[in-house]
């Protein structure tokens, strides 16, 4: 196919050994006739990489000023104590929707002790016996079912006198320690770090759920994920999370347990973040020990994905969070945790758990007291912190929480509290492997029952959309439009800058002339794209243009060279039969550079999609500024991730009068949320692809009802393994009904079934282009008008 693109003022032999993405031709000026307000672009480098980096440097910007604008979303009243709990509420419960621990649990919940497997030595006061416990947390999803579907799994330590008992704790131990080595029933922690066995020989009633683990295994199409992750991902697309799961069962254990008695939670670890969060939900915790968990939450986008929460740093830090806390007692141990290295070689996400500084830890505690100086000045909240030993929950660590909580002076008696507890008299050692699998299972259970519903929420939720005239129909789509902009997609308020628009001439061939064009869009962020110009255009003429994106690690290139297997240089093709056409770079490739701008984005509530949305409204607008184009036929036609951009992007950029979805259209819950089919997300090397709770908001058919009523296609090849015949016609049922039986509009969207893999067909979607951008196709040089 090289004769089909001669490059200009250049040897053939440097076209061929160019490396995608660099210039392919010395710099060449773009002519004045068509550009009369650009410069020369002079980029040697490869674009799309500074693209990348300049996305990247714009998000951890982002980051660092969310700190200062979190204060706009709480009101604080400090007039009284009670007054400050009132003023926080809106808080607390935005928080429990971000983490995914809104829903109601179980209103009964009952500790089921069912098996006694140790007790400790001695008949002193502090003797105690350890069970292994269960808990229920939350039902079946649907309505109409009232069967538990979550329940909690731990030991518990109880006093061998209830009447010695001083209060209730939940201790959480890091997710990759077991209940049983904090008790000291099972091997692997040296005494000093038993901190729930220390607890329990102080006379406190001890529960100690099992947190999912970070262990390891095989998933789906041969992904090694964490069991955290694996939680995560269904969970994170059905607006759950695994945080927010365990912040239930902790919240669910204090119902269990059913006391009057005052209640604390202590964690180290992972286990001293879910108590964080469990304490800033729950106030019947009166007192809250954090040890080696508690500093700065803004790189939590590399830390392992499981702790990923959308949104949470535009309203949260840790600091916002521990004034949650106030008034209740809080002590914080400074513990040097080791450095753990997620490498994410078998398609999870890499991820690290580095030491939290001194310094760091420190000045997040102070920033907390700043936010609540009031209450510090009343002393009415105090916030202790300190830093003991080697381990996060030592001795000196749990006694002085204990002495928070209760009151009481540690020890109790000289004879309750040895220094050396002594061996445990251990009867029968708990299978934690097992706890731990059956755990996993059943909240995997509960993500696909969740999925199961979410048809019906989805439903509820587009209740609004009224389609009884367009008039109406528009009104009520645009505020679905805001919605999706704002709490799914994310959207930055920044004024984009002035395009500033650097061109040069770098293709030539006999039907067209390809240019390279980067514009501005935010500081640091540009769009880069290339823009194919029909050597047949007319002094004077407008014409339609066709945007072709690329899909996943693609480059604009393959639009139009080489004959890719996947786009059959669908962009050049069409510049043929007269369209301009126009192939942008979008951020998805580089892999891990890319998937970790999408971490970088979900923790101030905004994705990849935030940036590209407003790269796509400035490469639109530029276009539209051209003598030779027709502002109002501007269309949408995208493979694979250019598929998936084709159902978000022209959603929200309503400038594109059309969109075609190639080789993804499907049910998209279904595929990020399903671990059951083959063709799901869930076990594949694509972390980065789950969106925050589509399963309760938009699905594909959903977001094809913000394209309409423009004309919109689906191309679809039968053995293409993004998905099933099956699944694909399911939900585009739904968008069928919508034009032809509710609107009436039904001449306006199609689908083309073709004999075919995962590639771009260019039959029916060429002939829909042509019909609905009005350009004849036999019959280039006409000048039709737009429709």
């Amino acid at each position: 196919m090289i004769s089909r693109r001669i490059c200009y003022l250049t040897l053939l032999a440097s076209l061929l050994s160019a490396t995608p993405g660099q210039s392919q031709a010395p710099s060449v000026a773009p002519p004045k006739s068509l550009f009369p307000n650009a410069e020369l672009l002079t980029v040697e480098d490869d674009i799309a990489s500074k693209l990348v980096d300049g996305v990247d440097r714009f998000l951890l910007r982002k980051t660092a000023e969310s700190v200062s604008s979190r204060s706009q979303h709480w009101q604080r009243d400090f007039a009284s104590p009670k007054a400050y709990n009132e003023s926080i509420q809106p808080n607390r419960i935005r928080l429990a929707k971000i983490l995914g621990a809104a829903d109601q649990r179980v209103t009964e919940a009952t500790l089921s002790r069912e098996l006694l497997i140790g007790s400790s030595t001695g008949q002193t006061p502090s003797g105690y016996r350890i069970h292994a416990v269960r808990w229920p947390v939350l039902e079946d999803p649907d309505p109409q079912r009232s069967i538990v579907s979550v329940y909690g799994e731990g030991l518990l330590l109880e006093p061998v006198d209830p009447s010695a008992v001083v209060a209730n704790v939940i201790a959480l131990a890091d997710c990759d320690q077991t209940p049983g080595q904090i008790c000291g029933v099972t091997e692997g922690l040296a005494p000093d770090a038993q901190f729930a066995r220390r607890l329990a020989m102080n006379r406190c009633r001890v529960l100690v759920p099992m947190l999912i683990s970070r262990e390891i295994q095989p998933r789906g199409n041969h992904a090694k994920l964490t069991h955290r992750e694996f939680i995560y991902r269904s969970a994170f697309e059905l607006g759950r999370h695994v945080i927010g799961y365990e912040v239930q069962t902790v919240r669910a254990a204090i119902d269990a347990l059913g006391s009057k008695l005052p209640v604390g939670v202590i964690g180290s670890g992972e286990g001293g973040r879910i108590a964080l969060a469990s304490a800033a939900l729950d106030t019947r915790i009166d007192a809250t020990c954090l040890a080696g968990s508690f500093g700065n939450s803004e790189s939590i986008w590399d830390d392992p994905i499981d702790r990923n929460v959308f949104g949470l740093l535009t309203e949260f830090g840790d600091a916002e969070m521990l004034t949650l806390l106030a008034p209740r007692k809080v002590l914080i141990n400074h513990a040097h945790i080791p450095t753990q290295q997620i490498e994410g070689a078998g398609g999870g996400a890499p991820g690290t758990i580095e030491p939290i500084t001194l310094a760091d830890a420190q000045r997040e505690v102070q920033r907390a007291r700043q936010l609540a100086q009031p209450l510090i000045n009343k002393r009415t909240w105090e916030v202790h912190e300190t830093a003991f030993g080697e381990f996060p929950c030592d001795i000196e660590t749990t006694d002085r929480f204990v002495e928070l909580l209760t009151g009481h002076t540690v020890p109790v008696s000289a004879e309750s509290s040895p220094a050396d507890p002594g061996p445990l008299a251990v009867t029968q050692v708990p299978n934690e492997s097992k706890m731990q699998q059956r755990l996993v299972e059943q909240l995997d259970r509960h993500n696909q029952l969740l999925l199961r519903e979410s048809p019906f929420v989805r439903q509820q939720f587009m209740k609004n959309l009224d389609t009884q005239s367009m008039e109406a129909f528009t009104e009520s789509s645009n505020a679905y439009r805001d919605m999706f902009r704002h709490q799914v997609i994310g959207h930055f308020d920044d004024p984009m800058l002035p395009p500033n628009a650097r061109i040069r001439t770098t293709w030539e061939n006999p039907k067209w002339t390809g240019y390279e064009v980067v514009l501005d869009v935010f500081s640091d962020v540009i769009a880069y794209g290339v823009l194919i110009i029909p050597k047949d255009l007319q002094p004077g003429q407008k014409r339609p243009v066709v945007v072709c994106q690329h899909g996943l690690e693609g480059r604009p290139t393959d639009t139009f060279l080489d004959d890719h297997y996947a786009y059959h240089d669908f962009a050049a093709k069409l510049a043929e039969r007269g369209f301009i056409t126009f192939a942008p770079q979008n951020l998805y490739l580089f892999k891990d550079r890319f998937r970790t701008l999408q971490r970088k984005a979900n923790p101030i509530g905004k994705t990849l999609f935030s940036v590209i949305i407003a790269q796509h409204q400035q490469m639109v607008d530029w276009l539209q500024s051209l003598a030779f184009i027709d502002a109002d036929r501007i269309a949408f036609y995208g493979l694979s991730y250019g598929g998936k951009s084709a159902m978000r992007i022209p959603a929200l950029v309503t400038d594109y009068c059309l969109s075609i979805c190639s080789a993804d259209f499907n049910e998209w819950v279904v595929k990020n949320a399903s671990t059951r089919h083959q063709f799901s997300y869930v076990g594949t090397g694509e972390y980065e692809i789950f969106e925050w709770d589509l399963g309760s908001t938009f699905n594909y058919a959903e977001m094809a009802a913000l394209i309409c009523p423009r004309p919109f296609m689906v191309e679809r090849g039968h053995f293409d393994g993004v998905g099933t015949d099956e699944w694909v016609a399911y939900e585009y049922a739904k968008v069928r009904n919508l034009y032809a039986a509710r609107l009436k509009i039904g001449d306006r969207t199609e689908i083309e079934w073709f004999d075919g893999p995962h590639t771009i067909n260019g039959k029916g979607t060429f002939d829909f282009l042509h019909r609905h951008l009005n350009w004849p196709p036999s019959n280039p040089r006409a000048q039709p008008t737009s429709e």
